[in-house]
């Protein structure tokens, strides 16, 4: 851009006319407030000095709108007394977050008709996994857990004393006592075993990165549909999740709505360029 069109540009309102640094030109303004292109481009600098390499055309392009909506959601922060003076990221982030709670977040109601509403079209999804309760004995080698084994094969009964006096993991203290597990939740090697025990076996050995273990199944409850009064919490969190998620949305749009952007000197090349 040459500089005998700036006072044309300046004439036809598409800078603002307080900006007393041409060569570092507004991108965005949120009432007296401003971002410039200088501040766009130590965001980029700062990205690509992670990532090793200068960002190519559409990366940047990528970059810029979320840019322009997290400083102008900083602005509006500060032009509410959120922010006082020069500030850190890290007061920016929590003060943005203010922002949105207070904005959003505080307004936001879920009603009994909503839950109801979701338990009925969500039915599969809040479906209750089959569940194991689980011991297991972890030993070094092979001939030790094939040791357990045959231990047990005596006496099933004492599988929880032989895990407090020979297994190697964090639970031995407990019996050996791991906790509950849905599938998916446990190493494949594990999985397999346990999901094809009855309560109250162990199993064969297994071998995993850790080591060799022997599993017992406590118990096992099996796939179930749960009652509305078990998924309320967890629809009302999901539900709250989804209100907050569009409501941040719409409040996002409505600032950048206010604020002034000059996309043709934002997305313009680096001046390096």
């Amino acid at each position: 851009m040459t500089t005998k069109l700036l006072p044309l540009l300046l004439s036809l309102g598409l800078f603002p006319t307080c900006d007393r640094q041409p060569g570092d030109p507004v991108i965005l303004s949120l009432g007296d407030q401003v971002v410039r292109r200088s501040d766009f481009e130590r965001h980029v600098g700062a990205l690509e000095a992670k990532g090793g390499a200068p960002f190519t055309p559409e990366v940047r392009g990528a970059l810029l709108q979320p840019f322009l909506e997290e400083r102008a959601l900083v602005l509006e922060a500060r032009s509410r007394g959120l922010l006082e003076g020069s500030s850190t990221p890290d007061q920016e982030q929590a003060a943005v977050q203010r922002l949105l709670g207070a904005a959003v977040v505080g307004h936001l109601d879920i009603s009994e008709e909503e839950v109801a509403d979701y338990f009925r079209r969500h039915g599969a999804e809040l479906r209750v996994p089959e569940k194991v309760w689980l011991r297991q004995i972890l030993v070094p080698t092979e001939n030790e857990a094939r040791d357990v084994k045959r231990r047990l094969q005596k006496d099933p009964k004492a599988f929880e004393a032989l895990a407090r006096t020979l297994s190697r993991s964090p639970e031995a203290s407990t019996g050996g006592a791991m906790g509950t597990f849905a599938r998916g939740e446990l190493p494949p090697e594990l999985e397999t075993v346990a999901f094809a025990l009855v309560p109250g076996a162990g199993s064969d050995v297994a071998r995993t990165s850790l080591g060799w273990h022997v599993l017992r199944v406590d118990r096992r409850e099996p796939a179930r549909e749960p009652t509305l009064d078990e998924s309320r919490e967890r629809i009302r969190t999901e539900v709250l999740r989804q209100k907050s998620a569009e409501a941040w949305r719409e409040f996002v749009r409505a600032v950048m709505a206010r604020a002034k952007v000059n996309h043709e000197i934002a997305e313009a090349p680096p001046p390096h360029s």
